[in-house]
């Protein structure tokens, strides 16, 4: 799919200028200080509510849950294929029944097109899917001998394998240190002010150079969960959050649209 290939483009292009901040232009890309000198206020303050353990395994997404399960690399790259623009209820969903069946690359290269269908229904594109999964699990025993690689180039080169979906993978299936970042983690980093940037590509190289990296595991579900639950995309319930006090969004935005105090 064009997006995809878009994805993998930039990843390359990013990944080749050695995590330089800076945009395709040369504008260097700014970060609110104020914000930045509050990331580990901020990640420890989200770790409080909603990983105290600091163990993925115990988080809330779909991921998550499903390596709480099993610890999985081939698990975690089809679940993250199955949540491209889809929710994580219906990433869950979709991903116990598929596995319920086939949970292994040649059970799942091998099997009926219409099963596979018939399975991930309840995610987005699922027919497209369908033969997408049946497409890496194949490139998996051919190139892999069965096996998921680990490096993110070799991830990358997959198909239907982005620049999110290789780092959930490192994450998620093999605990190395990485930032995936989708909508919400780039919403989130954006509107706290921690970088200034257009897309969740670029967001990811800016994070990785301003978050301490003994942070990198935990900032995709630690965003996600405040993403859902504070900062949502419409209405996000700022009254409710900690982070007012130099949040870039709230500053620039919420507190300029209140009516002046009456004398």
């Amino acid at each position: 799919m064009q997006w995809i290939a878009r994805s993998r483009t930039q990843a390359r292009r990013t990944a080749s200028s050695s995590l330089d901040p800076s945009t395709p232009r040369g504008r260097p890309l700014s970060t609110s200080a104020n914000a930045r000198e509050h990331i580990e206020a901020i990640l420890r303050d989200l770790a409080r509510q909603y990983l105290p353990s600091k163990d993925l395994r115990e988080g809330e997404t779909a991921l998550a849950k499903i390596v709480a399960e099993r610890d999985d690399p081939f698990r975690v790259l089809i679940s993250t294929i199955l949540s491209q623009r889809t929710r994580d209820e219906m990433t869950e969903k979709a991903s116990r029944q598929l596995f319920a069946k086939y949970d292994r690359p040649e059970a799942m290269a091998e099997a009926d097109l219409e099963d596979l269908v018939r399975l991930i229904r309840p995610v987005g594109f699922y027919r497209q899917k369908a033969a997408q999964l049946q497409r890496v699990s194949r490139v998996l025993l051919q190139r892999h001998g069965g096996l998921v690689p680990r490096t993110y180039e070799e991830l990358l080169a997959l198909p239907q394998v982005g620049p999110k979906t290789a780092n959930c993978v490192l994450v998620y299936g093999y605990g190395e240190p990485r930032i995936p970042t989708d909508t919400h983690v780039h919403r989130v980093s954006n509107r706290l002010g921690l970088v200034r940037t257009k897309t969740p590509e670029a967001t990811e190289q800016r994070l990785m150079r301003v978050v301490p990296k003994k942070w990198w595991l935990h900032v995709n579900e630690l965003f996600i969960r405040f993403g859902k639950d504070l900062c949502r995309p419409i209405r996000p319930r700022c009254p409710s959050c900690a982070f007012t006090s130099f949040c870039h969004h709230y500053r620039t935005v919420v507190a300029r649209r209140r009516p002046p105090r009456r004398r």
